[in-house]
Formats: structure tokens, sequence, C-alpha cells
């Protein structure tokens, strides 16, 4: 008489239980990825979104009347440069965060970064999201 036993190994492989969770990261992925937000530029002027994430920045301001402001403190535009260098002389990796108004012309805004280009200091431009 043959006695077999009940519980005999299979050779075969279930592909449901693998697929399944395949479809489960798949999903988890998809609904992941859509909740992941770029940041852009902030400023207070044109529209963006994002927002600027360094501190130590020094802001430059020019009002739609084109007056500067490093600041807060009042600069004439001639005295702008210097005011800048004195501004972010003690920091190690000195930024510069420009915030114009929507109606200030763009050569005033290009004479701020042109400063900003010759004495080699990063510029942020702030927008408003």
């Amino acid at each position: 008489m043959k006695i077999e036993g009940k519980n005999k190994i299979k050779p075969e492989f279930s592909m449901a239980s693998m697929t399944d969770i395949v479809f489960l990261l798949l999903i988890f992925f998809m609904l992941a990825s859509t909740l992941v937000t770029t940041n852009a530029i902030d400023i207070l002027l044109p529209s963006a979104t994002g927002k600027t994430t360094n501190k130590n920045s020094v802001a430059v301001t020019i009002t739609k009347d084109l007056q500067f402001y490093i600041d807060q403190q009042t600069v004439a535009q001639n005295n702008l440069e210097m005011a800048l260098l004195n501004a972010t002389s003690e920091d190690s990796s000195p930024t510069v965060t420009l915030r114009a108004e929507e109606s200030v012309p763009i050569s005033k805004v290009a004479f701020v970064m042109d400063i900003a280009n010759r004495n080699k200091l990063k510029v942020i431009l702030a927008v408003k999201p």
C-alpha cells in the first residue's frame, strides 16, 4: 500500500500576488508624484509659483517711483553698487534678492543684475505666488 503525504510541494509559481504588489506600487508612485511641487523663483510683482529659501540674502527693492532700497534703507542709484558691496561684505557667499515692481522698466532691473554680475553676487528674482 502506497501512502502519500498531503503536504506536497508543487513546482508551480503563482504570479497573481506579484501583479497585485506591482499594481499597488504603481498607484502609490503615481499619487506621490502628483503631490511633489517644484520650487520656483519668489517675488512680489510678476506672478509665479514657489518660494525663496535663502535666508542670508540682501534685499534690493525697486519701487514704481524708481527708488532703490537695500534692506528697507533708501539708496541713490549712483551709490547702489557701493551700498550693495558694503551690505554683502561680511557674507562668504553673498546673495541678492531682487524685488522689482511690475511697472519698473527692465533697464533698471538689468542695472542691478549687472552690478551683481560684476561683483560675483548671486541674484534671486523675487515674485508673488
